[in-house]
């Protein structure tokens, strides 16, 4: 009765290094207020995502199977803040100027992952992929958490810092409309990929 961590680790990695909802929000987020002005979100998107794997862990799997037409809606509800989000992204532009208050904090990114499907379709894939059957709920939820928070507090604030070291190159130019246009397509790609194109994703 275990986890399979190493093999789980890559694929926490592969998952939360790739382009996604979240990731395209720490880009944009790094590119628009600079990388030590967005930590404090960085922080609430790490964290966010405990609070789909706990529940998760502790039986909300069995409530979804029980209940499929109730996490249907929420998917959409998670699809509608993703487009909202995106078309924020749009309208944003670069500015080291930007008001100190106006950057998200760490409250806004505690939200982003429990709205995010692709953070639920890759906690769900951990729990049923990688955990022996028979694991005790405890073991198997603190061992995914831990190595998903693991390889977030290192991937996150990469892609945080490339939009920061980005926005320094297209600040103020024609290709900062279509930047942040292209991370908002992104935003919306990324999500859609994942409810049309594979569980896994």
């Amino acid at each position: 009765m275990s986890v399979a961590v190493i093999s789980f680790l890559i694929f926490g990695a592969s998952q939360v290094g790739t382009p996604g909802p979240a990731n395209m929000a720490l880009m944009a987020t790094g590119a628009r207020y600079g990388f030590r002005r967005a930590l404090p979100f960085v922080g609430g998107v790490v964290l966010g995502k405990q609070l789909i794997i706990w529940p998760l862990g502790f039986g909300l799997m069995e409530v979804m199977t029980r209940a499929p037409v109730l996490f249907e809606g929420l998917k959409w509800v998670c699809v509608a803040y993703i487009c909202w989000l995106a078309w924020r992204i749009a309208g944003m532009k670069l500015s080291a100027d930007a008001p100190e208050d106006n950057s998200p904090g760490f409250l806004a990114g505690l939200a982003v992952h429990p709205l995010n499907p692709k953070a639920w379709a890759m906690t769900i894939t951990g729990f049923t992929n990688f955990v022996t059957p028979g694991t005790p709920a405890l073991q198997a939820t603190a061992t995914i958490a831990i190595c998903l928070m693991a390889v977030q507090i290192v991937l996150h604030p990469i892609w945080t810092l490339g939009g920061d070291r980005i926005a320094r190159a297209v600040a103020g130019t024609r290709a900062e409309t279509t930047l942040m246009r292209a991370l908002a397509v992104l935003t919306v790609a990324s999500v859609l990929f994942v409810l049309f194109g594979g569980e896994s994703a």
